[in-house]
């Protein structure tokens, strides 16, 4: 089955990042998924403002059992680092965080955009 959009986002800076919050909590609700997908959803935007290029945009995808933050960068050349080790206190653990609270993740480069993805399990 195709994602169905349900919601997208279009940030220029770490100010809407509040916005994008707000957004998920409306179509989503209050609860451990809205939180969970909050911390996400606020982790692979700033990574996408700190570390790529504009246009950022955010959207939320629903399937079956099933929704999916996508998270685009014009940046397709730079690789988001899944799972490398760093010393304590030397940030970049946004990703952990992103496979500690999501199903799954990973990302695609489609055209001249890159796309990080995390999926979470949810019942309508």
């Amino acid at each position: 089955m195709t994602p169905v959009l349900i919601r997208q986002w279009s940030l220029g800076d770490a100010d809407e990042l509040r916005v994008l919050r707000r957004g998920l909590r409306a179509e989503i609700g209050d609860g451990e998924l809205f939180e969970r997908m909050a911390v996400v959803g606020t982790e692979l935007a700033t990574n996408a403002l700190r570390h790529g290029c504009p246009p950022v945009t955010v959207r939320l995808l629903a399937e079956p059992a099933r929704l999916t933050l996508d998270v685009s960068d014009g940046d397709p050349a730079s690789e988001p680092l899944f799972g490398t080790r760093r010393p304590f206190g030397a940030g970049g653990l946004g990703l952990l965080l992103v496979r500690t609270f999501a199903r799954d993740s990973g990302w695609y480069r489609r055209g001249a955009s890159k796309h990080v993805w995390a999926v979470f399990d949810h019942r309508a």
